[in-house]
Order: C-alpha cells, then sequence, then structure tokens
C-alpha cells in the first residue's frame, strides 16, 4: 500500500503553515512514524550532520543493501549520491515531491526536516512514496510537455524581444579558413566564457557572434547588441550601465536600464570594441570581474549575468602598446580568439557566397539570382576591401543594372565592378593529368577570362586581344555559359 498525494499534500501543509514555524517536532515523528513505515515503500532518516541514524528493510532493499545496520552513521550521500536529504538539513525546508534516480530506478520520495522544542533542526526523513513511476505517466508526460512549452515560449519571447537573426549556418563557406571559424565558434558556443572576434569589416563577426549564441546554452535569453564606435563618447557609459532616476539636469525621473541589464541572462555583443574610450574600459573591466554594474547617479550596485562577446577589426595588441587599449581588459576579453579571414584570402568561396547572398536579396522579389562560373572568376579578380558587405553590394547592383534577367554574367560584373580594385594573382598548385582536350578547353575558357578581365568587360577589345573575331568571340562566350 502506498501514501496518496494528496494525503501528503494536506498533512505537510498544515504542519509548515506559517502559523507553526517548528514544522515536525521529533514527538511527532514518532507519532506518525509507524504509520509513514507502513503505508510508503521505504523510510529513512538523518541527523543534523546528514548521517543516517534509521532505515528500514524496504529501503534497504530498494538500494540493494545486504546489510541495512552497516550503514547506519553513515553521510547519507555516500549511500544514495543523488539524495537531497543534506538540502532539507541546511535550509529547514521540506521537499514534498521529488523524482529522485538512484541505479537505473527512479523513485518519488519526500523529504521533511524535523526540529527540536526551540525549533533547531534536528535532522530529517524521507519516504519512498513510489518506487514504480508507470502509474505516474500521464502527470510525467504533462510536466514534460508544460516544461517543453515553456522553454519554447521563453527562446520565442527572447527571439522577438531581443533575439537573433542570423545561425551558424548563415556564416557561409567551405574553405579550410572558413571550416576553421566554425569550428572555433562551435567550441565557443558549448562553452560559457568571453569570444574575441578579430576580422576586417564586413567580414561577418556579427553574424558570427549571434550564431555562437543561438547554438549556446543561452539560446532562449536575449541577444543584445552594440556598437561602440556609433555611440558618442559622453553618452556610452550611460548606454551600457544605465541611469538613474534623476542623475542629471533634464533626465528622466524613471530609471533607464543600460545594456547590461537588458542582456542579463544572455549575450551582450560589443562590435568595435577597440573603439572604447579608456575611462570606460576600466568600469566594463569592473563589471566583468565582479558581475555588477552601478548605474549612472546611483548608488546601488546591481548584479548582472552576461556572456561577452566582442568584436574588434582594429589591432588590440597594437593599441596595447601605444597605452590606447587596457592590457587587463584585452586578456579578459581575449579568452577565446577567433580570426575571421578577409574575403580576399578564401576566394574558393566566392560561389556559395553569391549563392547564398543573391537567393537573400531575391527574397520576395519577382527574380531569380544566377551567376555564371565566369562571373564568378570575375569577382575573383577584385581585392574585396569591404569584404561580405561589398560583395553583397556589387551582386545587388549587378541584379538592379540588368533589369529583370537575374542571370549575371562576366559582363554583367565588370559594369559595376569598382575601378579601383587591384588584380589578384592566384596561385599555382600541381594538378593531375587530365584528357588533353579538356585542358585546352580550360585554357581557352580562362584566355577568354583574362581577356575580359584586362579590357574591363569590353567585349571588342577582348576580342582583339584574343586575335579573334568578335562573332567568335561570342559563340565560344555561349558555349562557356
Amino acid at each position: 500500500m502506498q501514501i496518496t498525494l494528496d494525503c501528503v499534500n494536506r498533512t505537510m501543509k498544515q504542519l509548515f503553515s506559517q502559523n507553526n514555524k517548528n514544522g515536525l517536532t521529533l514527538d511527532l515523528i514518532e507519532a506518525l512514524f509507524p504509520m509513514f513505515e507502513e503505508a510508503s515503500a521505504g523510510a529513512i532518516a538523518v541527523d543534523r550532520d546528514c548521517r543516517i541514524t534509521w532505515i528500514n528493510a524496504s529501503y534497504a532493499g530498494l538500494l540493494g543493501l545486504d546489510e541495512p545496520p552497516a550503514v547506519i552513521g553513515r553521510y547519507v550521500r555516500d549511500v544514495i549520491p543523488h539524495t537531497r536529504m543534506p538540502e532539507v538539513v541546511e535550509t529547514g525546508k521540506p521537499l514534498l515531491l521529488d523524482i529522485m534516480e538512484h541505479q537505473q530506478q527512479q523513485l518519488v520520495v519526500t523529504r521533511l526536516p524535523f526540529f527540536d522544542d526551540a525549533g533547531e533542526i534536528l535532522g530529517a526523513v524521507a519516504f519512498v512514496l513510489y518506487d514504480d513511476l508507470q502509474p505516474l505517466t500521464p502527470l510525467v508526460s504533462k510536466y514534460r510537455r508544460l516544461h517543453q512549452d515553456l522553454a519554447a515560449a521563453r527562446r520565442a519571447l527572447a527571439k522577438k524581444a531581443r533575439g537573433t537573426r542570423y545561425s551558424l549556418g548563415d556564416f557561409v563557406g567551405a574553405s579550410p579558413a572558413a571550416l576553421e571559424v566554425k569550428r572555433r565558434a562551435r567550441l565557443a558556443a558549448g562553452r560559457d566564457m568571453p569570444v574575441l572576434l578579430l576580422g576586417e569589416t564586413g567580414t561577418g563577426k556579427e553574424v558570427l557572434a549571434q550564431a555562437i549564441h543561438t547554438v549556446s546554452a543561452r539560446a532562449d535569453r536575449p541577444f543584445v547588441g552594440v556598437n561602440v564606435a556609433a555611440i558618442p563618447d559622453n553618452l556610452l557609459e550611460a548606454e551600457f550601465f544605465g541611469v538613474a532616476p534623476g542623475a542629471y539636469t533634464g533626465a528622466d525621473r524613471r530609471s533607464r536600464e543600460g545594456k547590461f541589464q537588458l542582456a542579463n541572462g544572455g549575450t551582450l555583443f560589443l562590435d568595435e570594441v577597440g573603439d572604447m574610450p579608456l575611462p570606460l574600459q576600466a568600469k566594463l573591466l569592473r563589471a566583468l570581474q565582479e558581475g555588477e554594474i552601478e548605474p549612472l547617479g546611483s548608488n546601488k550596485v546591481i548584479a548582472v549575468d552576461v556572456r561577452v562577446i566582442a568584436a574588434t577589426s582594429r589591432n588590440l595588441e597594437a593599441m596595447m602598446a601605444e597605452g590606447s587599449f587596457r592590457s587587463d581588459l584585452y586578456y579578459r576579453l581575449n579568452v577565446l580568439e577567433i580570426p575571421i579571414p578577409p574575403l580576399r584570402e578564401r576566394l574558393a568561396d566566392l560561389g556559395v557566397l553569391c549563392e547564398a547572398l543573391l537567393e537573400d536579396i531575391c527574397n520576395g522579389v519577382d527574380i531569380r539570382g544566377e551567376i555564371t562560373d565566369a562571373a564568378v572568376s570575375a569577382l575573383g579578380s577584385y581585392d574585396w576591401p569591404g569584404n561580405i558587405r561589398e560583395l553583397r553590394n556589387v551582386l545587388e547592383r549587378a541584379l538592379t543594372m540588368g533589369e529583370e534577367s537575374g542571370l549575371l554574367d562576366a559582363d554583367a560584373i565588370f559594369k559595376v565592378l569598382p575601378r579601383n580594385g587591384s588584380r589578384l594573382q592566384p596561385g599555382l598548385s600541381p594538378r593531375p593529368v587530365r584528357p588533353l582536350a579538356q585542358v585546352m578547353a580550360e585554357a581557352e575558357g580562362q584566355a577568354i577570362e583574362s581577356a575580359l578581365v584586362a579590357s574591363r568587360g569590353n567585349r571588342t577589345r577582348a576580342a582583339k586581344l584574343l586575335g579573334i573575331s568578335r562573332s567568335v568571340l561570342y559563340e565560344k562566350l555561349s558555349r562557356m555559359s
């Protein structure tokens, strides 16, 4: 026979109500113990030092103990590793219903503290209400569904309020350099540590920061980004730490939360952290070390829990040498460093980048953007100082100039490619032996692409450079498309 949950709840609510400060006394324990022992699937008692003072045969059987008296006097967690009896003794508060796992068993238990007449804790008792969860399957299933729904609602709310747009799949690339960035990003996502992203402007630092947050344990909490370079120096402190009511003349009578408070529990992304003035660097360092902030104009300290991801396009080590960036802050931020290579160092990713960018550009527009191999080769002739952000701009302009065709060839690219870019020389690598016809066809294609690059897309000039007529050039280009 087992105790009903309603009976336990009614009894415990009476014993631990506000009108009964002492809860269970030793006298009450002695009176109730026979009933609990008979009706439960197991019972155990510990003293104020959490050492076992008594255990009945049924509980010893559940625990697989051959000689129950041998455990008397032992620390309870040495016998039952996952028990929460020490928590009950320490707090003096009962745990009326809990599921405890022991050696692949799931036991529903209740744990109750008991006191002396002066209200001092004497120890605790625990009873196994159910040693088989099968009768509770509907209740457990409902609890799990509610827990999953709550987690999903939290994630949706965080995404709507202060969420992210990007995941790790949005950092496009399959070159060795891109794969190494993704490997480090996954490592950063699995560990709750500060991350420093280093890379030129337009390389995708914010995309990567959001991706790390999205697959981290903080994914259902806010992601708050702030561009340090875009905020005037005299407003940065208020932006980071908030403002107390009436902190300065003309200030709002209500308090204003800063980015640390908005990101509490989640991730704070500091873009262009190298542009932060020295006085604020000291305050940021203290906030990261102590886990607390002090709003502007307030004497109140507020505890915050944020994971910081910082990013910069500047050389922080050179700035440290010249004294414009604090070394202690640098080492606090640079626990895990992720260098993001510029686009000119991963031109092998140009094709997949163009496909992804064209799909995004054409999303919601009645145009299907496509790009030819010759056009990708034309893009590879440029050094891309603006990186992926500039690549997107070039593709968008090429689509606009091409009116409604949606197909980008080399000619369309050269029309919009900036004229101040330098020609990149691709490195030579050994190739396996291939059929002569294939080699000659590729050589012809490369010669045509080189002529188009040299003539900046002027096909008449390209034909003259190649020593062929314009009609022959058009014929060869049609075969290459």
